[in-house]
């Protein structure tokens, strides 16, 4: 469970901290205003077999407080789900200033890099 304030973490299901780390690729307009965040879990504990609870969104939460999105789509293998794909979208330089602070905290407390490509 996420009590830790000073933490970044993602959950499906509230209250319950997502222990797989995602990759992560943003796209962004031409302005630079909008953009997306492309987010892909494989084999995320949120839908292992002993997880009953229903996902409903990706909650992003901080110490600045929870991004939400609902844009959440499971992918099956064999009939069985393999992993979970999430797309937060922002329609701003704000949104995306705070989404920004939100992934810096998030890769700064689970050892991730950032690389930027062309």
């Amino acid at each position: 469970m996420s009590n830790n304030k000073s933490k970044a973490a993602i959950q499906f299901i509230r209250g319950i901290d997502e222990p797989v780390v995602p990759e992560i690729r943003l796209t962004r307009s031409r302005d630079g205003r909008t953009g997306q965040a492309f987010f892909v879990f494989e084999q995320p504990q949120a839908i292992s077999a002993e997880t009953t609870a229903d996902i409903t969104g990706m909650r992003l939460i901080d110490e600045e407080g929870e991004l939400v999105t609902r844009e959440v789509k499971a992918r099956f293998v064999n009939g069985s789900p393999s992993a979970l794909e999430a797309t937060y979208i922002w329609k701003s330089e704000v949104d995306f200033e705070r989404f920004m602070r939100f992934a810096k905290r998030y890769a700064d407390g689970h050892g991730m890099g950032y690389t930027q490509s062309s």
